[in-house]
């Protein structure tokens, strides 16, 4: 199948084509080229666009008709979950090990013969972590990490990128330790991207592309300020996090 797609300019400020002229097949293929510039990554999560694709091809830019979002008071952990993770003696920080986060999110995953964090989203990723726009919390037994989850924050919006566990139930207790401070700070929502079983089943949604896009207009401009958040995150016991995260019915 042949594709027609706009080519971004050099410049990392050139603007994006309007997410209405996204392919419907495949959803939300916008755009091909440009950079991984902090200026053009922010400027492209500030308009609802990402950029996903495979080692070896084009930068892809993409903004899906069908949006997976979270609730920052709506993650449902079920109960069984609710029971091992209670157990685990596990404590939950941010941006104490960045690097390592990313690392464990560019693992191929079961079933996949490669990543989609290639070298070039590696290097665009610890640039904005430098710069304290992007952010990893992660989950530990003791000192080692056994799961976590990175995203960019703007305004008073963050942006979930990707999640990985390395024991069964990290990728998921970090996320519900990032959407209850975000819920504390006043943040109601966690852009999620692409929906997929696993995260629908903590709770996201999928909204249309317009929806989503409202809500964003009205989060990105809000007071924020960049920089690390290990201090104001602080660090949670599994048992915090659970308090503070409502049971779910199953």
């Amino acid at each position: 199948m042949e594709l027609h797609l706009p080519r971004l300019g050099s410049d990392p400020a050139s603007p994006f084509p309007p997410v209405e002229r996204a392919l419907a097949d495949p959803d939300g293929l916008l755009a091909f080229g440009g950079d991984l510039s902090p200026a053009r990554f922010l400027n492209a999560y500030r308009s609802g666009i990402f950029p996903w694709y495979s080692e070896g091809e084009p930068i892809l830019w993409w903004s899906p008709a069908r949006r997976a979002v979270l609730r920052s008071d709506g993650v449902h952990l079920p109960r069984r979950l609710r029971r091992q993770l209670r157990h685990s003696g596990w404590t939950v920080r941010a941006d104490t090990d960045f690097v390592g986060v990313v690392r464990g999110c560019m693992a191929p995953r079961h079933g996949q013969r490669g990543t989609w964090i290639t070298t070039g989203m590696f290097a665009a990723y610890r640039e904005l972590h430098r710069l304290g726009h992007a952010h990893s919390v992660e989950v530990y037994a003791g000192e080692t990490l056994v799961g976590g989850l990175i995203g960019l924050a703007f305004g008073q919006m963050f942006c979930g990128d990707s999640m990985f566990s390395a024991q069964s139930g990290g990728s998921s207790l970090a996320l519900a330790a990032l959407a209850s401070r975000l819920h504390d700070w006043g943040w109601p929502l966690i852009d999620a991207q692409v929906p997929n079983a696993h995260t629908e089943r903590l709770g996201v949604e999928v909204w249309p592309r317009e929806r989503y896009l409202a809500a964003l207009s009205r989060q990105r401009d809000l007071p924020g300020t960049p920089g690390q958040w290990t201090e104001r995150f602080g660090s949670w016991s599994a048992a915090q996090i659970l308090t503070a995260t409502p049971p779910h019915a199953t």
